[in-house]
């Protein structure tokens, strides 16, 4: 009988000998993807970038959805055996017709990975008035990963790893009010809450999907130096965030606490490729590993830098995860029936 990760139930350390300082090359070691079909949203920049490169040299054909196609084409000319496809996340029309496009191939899909994401932004919303960053960060991958069902489950095996982040630590589920209509909008919040999701999406899906053999994870990939990700960051944010001295400088902690890109994308590889999960699932893993479950101690649950790892109970909680589900298919009109 497949367990699933409900309640943090699987969330231990495998011990697998990686650590912050892995990289993509050190994770991939040995195994090879020769005929694999690979998706990479966000796959043009940054960590999702470093993500295909590996990918492809491991031998997997890989398509890159993105949002500014004559940017991708540009960023990513010196990697074969890419495939570049337009799609933003916070459009359901276009994610339908990637989608579309992609399931008209008839070919299976063996690795989704849902990397696109947003942050520090101010409040803006999509068509359907949800926030943006829960649009991009968890509804889009939701949505993707529905409409894809069918490639994934003709793989037979497959996987789906959702880049979430630390920062699922500064929000969980406000069901009450998901898109800020009725509190102040904090952007570090807006964050947490789309990462919690994301978490908890990858829980429920696994639950859902592992007797297909789909299995799913989320990871936190670390902060990370040289990605477009704060483009849009006020200096106010950095601030509150602890990251500044009094003088507005990088303390020198937080910049010796920095991975390079390759190390970033190490544990979204990882999750992706490494046999050592081939019957686990449903998991949030950072730095190459099962990432540990955190105290329920509400002392501890305010601040990510009050704690550098680790992931939050609430955001593998199965009552939420469940109801979490059933709203997203309200708010997409999609209904992810998975058999």
């Amino acid at each position: 009988m497949i367990q699933s990760n409900y309640q943090g139930a699987l969330q231990h350390p495998i011990g697998t000998g990686f650590n912050a300082q892995s990289t993509t090359s050190d994770v991939i070691k040995g195994v090879s993807l020769s005929g694999k079909v690979a998706i990479v949203t966000g796959g043009n920049t940054g960590i999702g970038m470093e993500t295909v490169r590996t990918l492809v040299a491991a031998g997997a054909t890989v398509i890159v959805p993105a949002r500014d196609v004559e940017k991708a084409r540009k960023n990513l000319s010196d990697i074969p055996h890419v495939e570049i496809e337009p799609m933003d996340m916070m459009d359901p029309a276009s994610i339908d017709a990637f989608a579309q496009k992609f399931m008209a191939s008839g070919r299976p899909l063996h690795l989704l990975i849902n990397n696109a994401g947003i942050m520090w932004v101010p409040l803006r919303k999509d068509a359907r008035g949800i926030e943006s960053q829960l649009a991009t960060n968890y509804i889009g991958q939701f949505h993707l990963t529905a409409r894809l069902w069918p490639a994934l489950k003709q793989a037979n095996g497959a996987r789906v790893v959702n880049v979430s982040s630390l920062g699922h630590h500064m929000g969980a589920i406000d069901f009450n009010d998901l898109n800020f209509e009725h509190r102040t909008y904090q952007t570090l919040l807006a964050y947490g809450q789309s990462k919690t999701a994301s978490n908890l999406f990858a829980m429920e899906l696994d639950s859902r999907a592992s007797a297909s053999q789909v299995r799913a994870y989320s990871v936190h990939p670390g902060s990370i130096a040289g990605t477009e990700l704060g483009r849009e960051a006020p200096v106010e944010l950095f601030r509150e965030m602890g990251f500044l001295d009094e003088n507005d400088q990088m303390r020198p902690e937080v910049l010796a606490s920095l991975k390079t890109i390759p190390q970033g994308a190490a544990t979204t590889i990882w999750a992706a490729t490494s046999p050592l999960l081939n019957n686990i699932g449903g998991v949030y893993c950072e730095d190459g590993d099962v990432a540990e479950l955190l105290a329920t101690d509400p002392a501890v649950a305010t601040h990510p830098k009050q704690h550098q790892n680790g992931v939050m109970p609430y955001s593998l909680d199965e009552e939420t995860a469940k109801r979490l589900w059933s709203i997203t298919e309200e708010i997409t009109g999609i209904a992810f029936d998975i058999n």
